[in-house]
């Protein structure tokens, strides 16, 4: 017991630590350049990322030969720019293909 307490304070200090950094390091009126260009810029990186590690685990050369996973995403770019909802893009290209995965299996 005394140990999941220990490391539950080690967790709680660290996790603490991380946010409170970044307010000691960067001023409120002047924050670096470099700031700006990364919060511009990772955003998307990190979608594209994700995008790119869940199609690379698909099987392209076996049946449904990616089907499923193509459509979810070519719906989710459809729904987006036709609506600009992040939330409903998503449900909606999960939904296609979770139905497309049952059907074309």
């Amino acid at each position: 017991m005394a140990d999941s307490l220990v490391v539950l304070a080690v967790m709680a200090s660290i996790t603490f630590a991380s946010r409170l950094l970044p307010f000691l390091l960067f001023s409120r009126n002047h924050p670096p350049r470099w700031i700006a260009t990364v919060e511009t810029v990772l955003p998307p990186l990190v979608l594209w990322l994700l995008v790119f590690y869940s199609l690379s685990s698909i099987a392209w050369l076996a049946a449904p030969y990616g089907i499923p996973a193509l459509a979810g995403v070519g719906i989710v770019v459809l729904v987006h720019r036709w609506k600009h909802n992040s939330l409903l893009s998503t449900f909606s290209g999960t939904a296609v293909y979770m139905i497309l995965t049952r059907l074309l299996a």
